[in-house]
């Protein structure tokens, strides 16, 4: 159960009782969708750690994934500043969108042609399209054609570029090794079944872990 750090009734429900909830992908950071609570179906969330939701179209409360099996695991919620918007932090078991996709949000309406979007798990899909559809003159599949050993090979160079790098204390230069570090790994993970949620979840249970040490140290 999850125990507010404030009381419901300071959250500001429209004349229909609803607030809006935007759902986000706690791992991947992407918009999965967006729907409206009411004071019971948030109550439910907080006490189920499950997002429970107000379907205006059905006039009735349903749990996401309840008949289907992609339920949304909450990791936090998060008020605006007028406390009249939900942000709910979830770690989804499958897709959010009715059509069987990750988000409901797919038709992009325009994008600029002088910035780019990027994210971590779009690189992920990427590097996972050069291992399945191979591409030629793609580095990234040249890697997978030559296998593990040569990912390997290639993430101890550049381990030993980063700290050359750091160590000369230029910072420019560690930042592009370990860019450079980081792709390498990521191939790794592609090509060994990693994914990002697997690495978060390692980190978020050492996060839990490190706190409580030094909640210990704190009480001696």
């Amino acid at each position: 159960m999850i125990t507010p750090n404030f009381s419901i009734d300071e959250l500001k429900f429209d004349e229909k009782g609803l607030i809006p909830a935007i759902v986000v992908n706690a791992v991947t950071k992407k918009v999965l969708t967006l729907a409206y609570m009411n004071r019971e179906s948030l109550g439910i969330s907080l006490e189920k750690e499950l997002t429970c939701f107000f379907s205006r179209s059905r006039g009735e409360l349903w749990l996401k994934g309840e008949t289907s099996g992609n339920l949304q695991h909450i990791v936090s919620i998060t008020a605006d500043c007028d406390k009249d918007a939900l942000v709910v932090m979830v770690e989804p078991d499958g897709p959010a969108c009715h059509l069987g996709t990750e988000s409901c949000f797919t038709a992009r309406l325009g994008e600029s042609e002088a910035r780019h979007e990027f994210s971590f798990a779009g690189l992920m899909e990427l590097i996972r399209g050069r291992k399945t559809d191979k591409k030629e003159g793609s580095y990234t599949t040249y890697l997978f054609e030559k296998g593990l050993d040569k990912i390997l090979k290639k993430i101890g160079e550049e381990c030993t570029e980063v700290i050359i790098a750091a160590k000369a204390e230029d910072r420019a230069e560690t930042i592009y090794e370990i860019s450079d570090l980081v792709y390498h790994v990521m191939v790794l993970m592609i090509e060994q079944g990693i994914s990002l949620e697997d690495i978060h979840r390692e980190l978020a249970s050492r996060h839990v872990i490190d706190h409580k040490v030094k909640q210990e140290k704190m009480t001696k």
